[in-house]
């Protein structure tokens, strides 16, 4: 049996071509998450060190790094808001993020005070575990 070289490069380059996008497409499952999100106004310095301020667009969550933009869903009205994370939290069961008064109002969520939301990371080295 004999192999054309040209046949068994091209060969190589489209399975390398196939793993490549295989492995994107895993990552893309681990940078969503969905559950429920709240909204604080508490403390006068959040996890990060930073001085708290209600009316920026940042978060609490309990794993991602700090610093990392994630984009927030609300699934009920649509609307969607991108919050970096500088806190920690939230610390209520089954809720997923804790957004500052800002984000709450963009997400149309302040007068509920809680919403069904999705996240997804936009940068940096997070994951989150998937929605279901």
């Amino acid at each position: 049996m004999t192999f054309n070289k040209s046949r068994v490069l091209a060969f190589g380059f489209a399975f390398g071509a196939f793993c490549a996008a295989a492995t994107l497409n895993s990552g893309v499952a681990s940078a969503a998450q969905c559950g429920s999100a709240s909204w604080y106004k508490i403390g006068s310095k959040t996890a990060s060190g930073e001085a708290m301020d209600a009316n920026i667009l940042a978060a609490a969550h309990r794993t991602l790094p700090f610093g990392t933009h994630v984009r927030v869903d609300n699934l009920s009205n649509g609307h969607s808001v991108v919050v970096r994370i500088n806190d920690r939290g939230p610390y209520v069961g089954g809720r997923v993020i804790d957004v500052t008064r800002g984000a709450a109002v963009e997400l149309g969520m302040l007068g509920s005070g809680t919403a069904r939301v999705k996240l997804t990371v936009l940068d940096g080295d997070g994951s989150l575990n998937g929605c279901s």
